[in-house]
């Protein structure tokens, strides 16, 4: 695992059906941006594949340095972030991460719209599951670098499957809230002390 140095590069990544027009992507954007501009910030639209959303990410973040960057990821936004965290080293925030997203996206195999704007479609497509199954990583090699925020009010996900996936890892278990976290604003002080970025000034 690369020495941690002060944050310089920060990766956000969406959910399923939603895109850096999300409340809690433009949220954490402002934020950076008036606390924390010295900061590079990423949140790119992922392609419906996920392998091709992988080399995305990973070509995106290639001249990255390692022990400054980390990844922020939404649902099956955290599936990814656990598999670029694995391969890189770097810290990463899971809000409501995907445990095991082959299995719970297979129903969606279709024509989808996104949450944004429904006037956008996409198609999933049946061979994405498998691509799901292939991105799937093993045991967390460093979970002490994972700051996961579950809530047990998700109506989508099962947060005890996150609890059991992310054992060791920082927890922060919310009563209630919801699959979106609708209360992100709260918890952005804590995402941020997890990055080790000052709060002075907060907006928060």
């Amino acid at each position: 695992m690369p020495t941690a140095r002060s944050l310089t590069h920060l990766l956000y990544l969406h959910g399923f059906r939603s895109s850096p027009q999300s409340a809690k992507a433009r949220l954490l954007a402002q934020h950076m941006a008036t606390q924390h501009p010295a900061v590079h910030c990423w949140c790119p639209q992922l392609p419906p594949s996920p392998r091709e959303a992988m080399a995305l990410l990973l070509q995106g973040s290639k001249d990255w340095p390692r022990a400054s960057m980390a990844v922020v990821g939404s649902s099956l936004g955290g599936f990814y972030a656990t598999n670029i965290a694995e391969q890189t080293g770097c810290k990463a925030v899971l809000l409501n991460p995907a445990v095991n997203p082959a299995r719970d996206l297979e129903k969606y195999i279709g024509e989808q719209s996104c949450w944004q704007d429904p006037q956008e479609k996409f198609f999933f497509k049946p061979e994405f599951v498998q691509e799901l199954r292939d991105l799937s990583c093993g045991a967390l090699t460093q979970p002490e670098r994972y700051l996961a925020i579950i809530a047990k009010g998700d109506e989508l996900l099962d947060w005890r499957e996150s609890l059991v996936r992310y054992a060791g890892a920082h927890i922060r278990l919310l009563p209630g809230s919801d699959h979106g976290l609708s209360d992100f604003a709260l918890h952005v002080p804590a995402v941020m002390a997890f990055l080790g970025l000052p709060q002075a000034n907060s907006d928060f």
